[in-house]
């Protein structure tokens, strides 16, 4: 079957015109050949059957889509396919957009159609969608040919039943489709009566549905899914919800802040102790185990402080942000000591190191704790002088150390 020959019969019962029956079984045959083969691509290429592949994803059949699809997605792959002319010649990118419509169409508000519903309809758009994936990333000319695929991707995210672990197919290969493509508000009209335009991330009509179904897939994500997937299953969620963040009007932004920071109540305790969305996400923002993550997650919390170091520092404290300031040669100036949290945009003092509220410190008045002794205070301070001294050591951050600056006014005393 490897041989051209084999190929090239398998190709003639596939794509010309024999039974749907045989044709799909054979089609079954190759779509295996040219997946265990690589150098089988090359060979259907030069066999000329990719323009009758193309052609035949015209068809609405679910089976002719999943094997078409996945043969197309192999040809991706070190053949020398142009997909720019099987768009030109064949319309392909039109024939992925209308399949990615019609499954959009067979979910309703409540969850997949009872009445079209059905492995092979989901396996045939996880198919297409990872063509359509491959396609945008290999032939970026080609991203502005998927626009009109952006909302029924959209409605595919909003309204696919979700497993308990949310980020399984078809969600992460929707995700994946929605991340090359063009997000940004399509050009307004000069007139002055026209409407306000929005990015399709935001439906007029409640601006804040899309991002609030992707951060609840995130939360479920980060709650259910096995360290050893989550790295490469969650880095493109977060990645469009940075996506989004950017595209976002003012009141949207506001909002995202007060999702994914911590709020006030994350401050009774060092931040990232608790159970939170915000404070896995800090948690994750310095996993050594998960690489792309953990950049895409201090990036987003970067971001979401609008790309201000002070700001970064206040709302989630030195802990964890001097590490990506310093290894990003981001300089900030320390003045963080009385942090306002853009999470719940109240005014608060806080520890700047662990972004606990001072009053909810063990050993303070009113924090029900016990007062501290003074060797535990000594101890304390000797820890935060240690610590300030390490971050003025990277030659990135220009902080004042608190403990230092106490001595030098004469407010330290010592302890006989």
């Amino acid at each position: 079957m490897f041989t051209e020959k084999g190929i090239e019969i398998l190709s003639k019962y596939g794509l010309n015109n024999h039974t749907l029956s045989t044709s799909h079984e054979a089609l079954r045959c190759l779509a295996n050949v040219l997946l265990l083969n690589e150098s089988s691509r090359q060979i259907f290429a030069d066999l000329g059957f990719v323009s009758k592949a193309a052609e035949r994803l015209k068809s609405e059949n679910r089976d002719d889509e999943f094997l078409i699809s996945r043969t197309l997605l192999l040809l991706t792959y070190k053949t020398n396919v142009n997909f720019e002319e099987l768009t030109e010649r064949h319309d392909l990118t039109g024939s992925i957009n209308e399949h990615i419509a019609r499954h959009a169409k067979h979910l309703d508000k409540k969850g997949r159609s009872e009445s079209q519903s059905g492995p092979m309809e989901e396996a045939a758009m996880v198919e297409t969608l990872k063509l359509m994936f491959n396609i945008t990333h290999y032939y970026p000319s080609l991203i502005a040919r998927f626009q009109p695929a952006i909302e029924p991707l959209i409605d595919l995210l909003l309204h696919s039943p979700l497993p308990t672990t949310p980020l399984q197919p078809p969600i992460t290969y929707i995700i994946n489709a929605l991340l090359n493509l063009d997000l940004a508000p399509a050009s307004q009209s000069s007139e002055p009566s026209s409407e306000v335009v929005t990015s399709p991330l935001f439906p007029p009509a409640n601006q804040t549905k899309v991002v609030d179904r992707m951060i609840f897939i995130f939360n479920g994500a980060l709650k259910d899914t096995p360290d050893r997937d989550l790295d490469a299953a969650a880095a493109p969620l977060c990645t469009l919800l940075r996506r989004a963040y950017e595209l976002a009007d003012l009141e949207t932004k506001a909002w995202m802040r007060r999702k994914l920071l911590p709020h006030e109540e994350d401050r009774n305790q060092p931040l990232g102790k608790g159970e939170s969305l915000s404070s896995r996400l800090l948690r994750l923002s310095c996993s050594p185990g998960l690489p792309t993550l953990r950049e895409n997650v201090s990036c987003l919390l970067f971001e979401l402080s609008d790309k201000d170091a002070d700001t970064f520092v206040r709302n989630i404290g030195y802990g964890y942000a001097s590490g990506f300031l310093a290894s990003h040669g981001i300089e900030f100036l320390g003045n963080a000591t009385g942090a306002r949290n853009l999470g719940s945009e109240v005014e608060t003092s806080i520890n700047p190191v662990t972004g606990q509220r001072l009053s909810a410190e063990e050993g303070r008045d009113g924090s029900g704790g016990q007062e501290m002794s003074e060797e535990e205070k000594e101890r304390e301070a000797e820890r935060l002088f240690v610590l300030f001294e390490r971050l003025r050591a990277t030659g990135v951050v220009d902080v004042v150390n608190p403990v230092q600056k106490a001595v030098d006014e004469g407010r330290f005393e010592e302890v006989p």
